[in-house]
C-alpha cells in the first residue's frame, strides 16, 4: 500500500538549507543575447516561449536572476534574454523609456508611473516572486553585533552619537530607497552616508575601516562573502524587530527562516512585471519565475519563494527485499 505525504514548509526549507549549495559569484554585470535578430527554428516569430526579450534587473538580485536564466534557456532553447543591470532608480526609468518589457524589482510601479503605461494602453501583469532581505554589516573589531533601524535612520540623518558612516552600494538602489523610506526621510546627511558603487566594495569598505557601516542586499551578499578575501572582518549585525504585526522587539539575523516566519524587519518582496504589451516571451518568463521551477530555485537560494513549492514523497508499508 502507497501513502502520498505532502511535506511541510518547514521541512522543505530545512532540507534546502542543508543542500543549498549557494550562488557562484557573478562576474559580469550584464548579459546579452548573442544575435537578437536569429532564433532557432523560428526565424522572427514571437511567443510566449520564442523570442528576444530585455530584462531590467535590480542589481542587488543579479545572482539569483542569472540562476533563473541559465535553466529557463536550457528548458526552451528558443528563446533569448537580455539582463540589463541598474540600480533601481534607473531600473525604473529605462523601464519607462521602453529599453525594456519585463522588470524585476523590490517595488511596484507608484500611480505616477503607472500612468504611462496606461495612456499607452498598455495594462501590466506583475506577480511577486520571492523575498529577499537587506543586510547590515559591521567590522568585527567592533564590539557591537546587533543594531536597531532608528539607530541606522539616526545614523543617516546624522545625528547617531558615534557619528559611523552608513555606506551604501549606490544612492539609486533599493536598499537605499527602503530605508529612507522606514525612516520617512526626505534627505541624508552627506557627511554620514556613502555610495561605494558596487556591493563588493561595500565589503571592502567596512573590512578596512571600523568607523563603517554596511548595507547590501541578501543575495548579492550570500554570492560575494564566500569568496571575499578579507570575509573574517565582517560580521552581520542582529536587527531588532521593532516593523509589522510580527514585531517582537527582538533581535535577529537574516536567513530562511527568519526572513519567511516576518521575524527580521528588513526584509523586502520583489516583482515580476511584465510590461510588454502583446503576449510575448514576457508572460513565458513571468510563468517560469513563478512556476515550480522557478520557486524552487529561489528556495535553493537562500531566499524565501512567493509560493512553496510542492513535494511528494511515496511511503511504502512493506518494503520486500
Amino acid at each position: 500500500m502507497k501513502q502520498i505525504v505532502n511535506i511541510s514548509i518547514l521541512a522543505i526549507v530545512l532540507l534546502s538549507i542543508a543542500g543549498c549549495s549557494g550562488c557562484s559569484r557573478t562576474e559580469r554585470k550584464a548579459s546579452s543575447a548573442a544575435d537578437s535578430s536569429v532564433v532557432n527554428n523560428a526565424g522572427s516569430k514571437e511567443d510566449i516561449l520564442v523570442g528576444v526579450l530585455n530584462v531590467i534587473v535590480d542589481e542587488t538580485i543579479l545572482p539569483l536572476v542569472k540562476e533563473q536564466e541559465e535553466v529557463f534557456l536550457s528548458a526552451y532553447p528558443d528563446a533569448r534574454l537580455n539582463i540589463i543591470v541598474q540600480p533601481e532608480l534607473l531600473a525604473v526609468r529605462e523601464l519607462l523609456s521602453k529599453e525594456a518589457g519585463v522588470a524585476l524589482l523590490a517595488r511596484e510601479l507608484n500611480e505616477t508611473e503607472n500612468d504611462y503605461f496606461k495612456k499607452r494602453a498598455i495594462k501590466p501583469r506583475v506577480f511577486p516572486v520571492w523575498t529577499d532581505a537587506i543586510v547590515v554589516i559591521n567590522n568585527t573589531k567592533l564590539v557591537d553585533t546587533t543594531v536597531t533601524i532608528e539607530y541606522l535612520v539616526n545614523a543617516m540623518k546624522g545625528e547617531s552619537a558615534d557619528r559611523k558612516k552608513i555606506v551604501f552600494d549606490n544612492l539609486n538602489s533599493s536598499t537605499f530607497r527602503h530605508l529612507k523610506e522606514l525612516g520617512k526621510l526626505e534627505k541624508v546627511a552627506s557627511n554620514f552616508v556613502e555610495a561605494q558603487g558596487d556591493s563588493e566594495k561595500v565589503l571592502e569598505a567596512v573590512a578596512n575601516d571600523p568607523d563603517k557601516i554596511g548595507i547590501l542586499g541578501y543575495n548579492v551578499y550570500l554570492d560575494l562573502i564566500t569568496s571575499f578575501s578579507n570575509k573574517n572582518n565582517i560580521r552581520i549585525l542582529s536587527v531588532q524587530n521593532t516593523i509589522g504585526e510580527a514585531a517582537d522587539n527582538k533581535y535577529y539575523k537574516p536567513s530562511q527562516s527568519t526572513i519567511a516566519a516576518a521575524e527580521y524587519p528588513l526584509r523586502r518582496t520583489f516583482y515580476v512585471q511584465n510590461y510588454q504589451p502583446n503576449l510575448g516571451l514576457g508572460i513565458g518568463f513571468s510563468a517560469f519565475l513563478t512556476g515550480d521551477r522557478g520557486q524552487r530555485i529561489v528556495l535553493k537560494s537562500g531566499l524565501v519563494p512567493a509560493t512553496m513549492p510542492g513535494r511528494d514523497i511515496i511511503i511504502r508499508d512493506d518494503i520486500s527485499l
